[in-house]
């Protein structure tokens, strides 16, 4: 199995709907998981984005799409995301991957950037920076 965060963004028009009427929404997410043969760990609630996550073991990244798709066809939520968790021996075995396959690949414009007189930084250093995170 396969560990996804789910993060269900509630729509004002939901939010409003529980208010009126308050149902248990981790049964509603504990049911949709297991008919696709996953099961919740967790979930949390967000209020500052009024959103819940859920912490799920689906078989594949197909069955994530699932939970997406039926959750945004309801038109309760303003934005449904996925996103696969990698356990650190996971992470090791990409980055041992990554290490293999990086003289395949080269960054688009990379012989710019090659040459300290296109345009770089100090040092030839290109000017860019990079971050990963949510965006």
């Amino acid at each position: 199995m396969a560990k996804f965060m789910i993060k269900f963004s509630y729509s004002h028009g939901s939010w409003a709907r529980m208010i009126k009427v308050t149902d248990d929404r981790t049964s509603a997410v504990r049911s949709l998981l297991e008919s696709l043969e996953g099961s919740l760990e967790a979930m949390y609630w967000d209020m500052h984005d009024c959103a819940s996550y859920v912490l799920a073991d689906l078989p594949d990244v197909v069955s994530a799409v699932a939970v997406m798709t039926v959750a945004a066809k309801t038109g309760a939520f303003m934005t449904v995301e996925a996103h696969e968790l990698l356990t650190e021996e996971q992470m090791h075995a990409a980055l041992t991957l990554a290490k293999f396959a990086a003289d395949a690949f080269h960054a688009p414009g990379s012989s710019a950037i090659e040459h300290p007189d296109t345009g770089n930084g100090a040092a030839g250093r290109p000017l860019v920076n990079i971050a990963f995170g949510a965006g």
